[in-house]
């Protein structure tokens, strides 16, 4: 009987290298990797918003021609923007309401930005069931408390656009905005 060895044999390093096996192995995933990034990146890239989207990450509103008491609507991210310019009743009576007392707490001094208490920017969205607010236009329903009603479920707001009665469970939502002068505000 005849038995047969089968001895590996040793490369010229002495067996510690790298064998031909292992080469081809470490090339084939790296191969496999690169290939997977290249299929990934422009998965990834193409989520980005396009360039129409972007134009409309922010808009510029012109405050000179909006009178103390007078509010307008515009729209921000296609949806509706309330920019009211508070009298000075208007932000008393904001001022004299105990936030605690509120279902969502906040002052007019966190709803406006410092130094510019009479500008009461926020979008025009009911915040129980999206709908758009009355209040911001001439001669509108501004409800009991004297900012904006919603007629879709009777959700009535303050000057400061707090939720003060009805099923909205939160105030009317202040976007990020910014004073780029004393007339006009960039929001977004």
């Amino acid at each position: 009987m005849t038995t047969v060895e089968h001895v590996e044999s040793e490369g010229p390093s002495g067996g510690d290298g790298v064998r031909r096996r292992d080469f081809i192995n470490i090339a084939a995933v790296s191969f496999a990797g690169v290939g997977a990034v290249a299929v990934v990146v422009p998965l990834i890239d193409q989520m980005n918003p396009s360039a129409d989207v972007l134009a409309l990450a922010s808009t510029e509103v012109d405050l000179s021609a909006i009178q103390p008491g007078q509010a307008i609507k515009t729209t921000f991210r296609s949806q509706p923007l309330f920019v009211r310019h508070l009298t000075d009743k208007e932000i008393a009576e904001a001022d004299k309401v105990d936030p605690s007392t509120l279902r969502d707490p906040q002052t007019l001094e966190q709803r406006t930005v410092d130094g510019k208490k009479q500008w009461l920017i926020t979008m025009g969205v009911c915040t129980h069931l999206g709908c758009v607010p009355l209040g911001a236009g001439e001669g509108e329903n501004r409800g009991e408390f004297g900012g904006y009603f919603c007629p879709c479920h009777g959700s009535s707001y303050d000057t400061a656009a707090r939720i003060r009665k009805g099923p909205a469970p939160k105030n009317l939502e202040v976007p990020k905005y910014s004073f780029t002068s004393d007339t006009a505000i960039l929001v977004g």
